[in-house]
């Protein structure tokens, strides 16, 4: 990247750092119990909703219990089941106008980061009702109050449940669009660790990796608070003390309270002070490939760390120490690696493997540049790298059925 390059990405940070204590961040308010929404419901007046979730959570009967206690109590229900993995633009689209034809009030996103983002974007199109994904993808440009909007995560990992960001995949072109503006931040988020019981060992591993790759590209990036190192350092120890006893065991509903709480600390810090380059390259591989996020930013996050060098050593010895692989009196080299180091090992005991045999060489230089049009400017990283610097972590990552020595 040249100079001009650097200092245009530069500037841009700078002043969205210096703007964050005047710009209209809040957090969602807190449920802990699915049972507590119609309550919530009839405060605010609202007697039809959109629920909006995938196939495979409803049909392994996760929303029924909430689908049964809004009938009874006699609220209005759609629902919208046909979320894919990667959420596309058909699926927002096909929400939207179910939503107008039914006359509902409000949008409850019940799943992974999939469900929850849809529901986001349905918000968002209903704000914008000239506009189009395209139109809105990017920074700010929503502007308009959304639907009221309840996000319940049934993974532990993506924290749209307190995010300004959606992202949708164009099915046309591959391409994601990310729109991230304060009308997406939900309204409501219910951390009930029932809806999590039934997620299954990878799906938990994988979304728990996205949330240490959230509070750890938020911490070492360049735009965090004391809040969102706060939350950072926080959510990265619940992570090494609760991802694994979770995925080994699904009914330790210890865990997966501990899960939820890191995802959401998680998902507070990065919407304020970003990700970085592990979750750009990771947007452009699960979009070309439709492969998991987190699975995907999981494999890239050791990576990535290792390339940015001794610039993020502070940081990551904080990291360290949090994870509780250093201490106050570690040497600051030997715990940063340490803390690189327990991410491998971390990603191993939960099955996560080292490459993405997906991956052909001829796509890597289109994919780079797509990471490097996501990443810069708007990612404070430490280290600024354009599209031809970001196709190292492709290459990484290649080697079919590779692990690491």
């Amino acid at each position: 990247m040249n100079i001009i390059e650097k200092t245009y990405c530069r500037v841009f940070q700078f002043g969205f750092k210096v703007a964050i204590p005047l710009l209209p961040y809040r957090n969602p308010h807190i449920l802990n119990q699915v049972d507590q929404i119609p309550e919530l419901l009839n405060k605010k007046s609202i007697r039809k909703v959109m629920l909006v979730t995938d196939p495979g959570i409803r049909g392994l009967g996760i929303t029924k219990h909430l689908e049964d206690i809004l009938k009874k109590q006699g609220f209005g229900l759609t629902v919208y089941d046909k979320v894919q993995s990667n959420p596309t633009v058909k699926n927002v689209e096909e929400a939207r106008q179910m939503y107008i034809e039914d006359g509902c009030e409000a949008l409850i996103g019940f799943g992974g980061g999939s469900s929850m983002d849809t529901a986001k974007a349905v918000g968002a199109l209903i704000a914008r009702p000239n506009s189009t994904l395209e139109d809105l993808g990017g920074m700010l440009r929503i502007w308009l109050r959304t639907p009221y909007t309840i996000a319940i995560p049934t993974t532990a990992g993506t924290g749209s449940e307190t995010t300004v960001a959606a992202v949708i995949l164009d099915e046309e072109t591959g391409h994601k669009y990310a729109l991230m503006d304060f009308p997406l931040i939900p309204d409501v988020a219910v951390l009930d660790p029932e809806t999590t019981r039934t997620l299954p060992p990878k799906i938990t591993a994988g979304t728990g990796m996205d949330t240490l790759a959230h509070a750890v590209e938020a911490y070492i990036g360049n735009s965090t608070t004391k809040q969102t190192r706060r939350e950072a350092l926080r959510a990265v120890r619940l992570v090494f003390h609760n991802l694994e006893r979770a995925v080994k065991n699904g009914n330790d509903m210890k865990a997966r309270r501990g899960m939820l709480r890191a995802s959401y600390l998680g998902g507070c810090a990065f919407t304020v002070s970003y990700v970085g380059y592990a979750h750009a390259v990771s947007h452009s591989l699960s979009g070309k490939y439709n492969l998991p996020h987190g699975e995907t930013t999981a494999i890239l996050l050791p990576y990535v760390l290792e390339a940015y060098g001794t610039a993020i050593y502070p940081q990551l010895k904080a990291l360290a120490i949090a994870a509780g692989v250093a201490h106050m009196d570690t040497e600051e080299a030997l715990a940063a690696q340490s803390f690189i180091r327990a991410v491998w090992e971390l990603n191993r005991r939960i099955g996560i493997g080292t490459k993405i045999p997906a991956i052909k060489k001829e796509d890597i230089t289109d994919m780079a540049r797509s990471a490097a049009g996501e990443g810069n400017p708007v990612y404070p990283v430490p280290v600024l790298m354009d599209a031809k610097a970001l196709e190292r972590f492709y290459y990484d990552v290649y080697e079919e059925g590779g692990t690491r020595a």
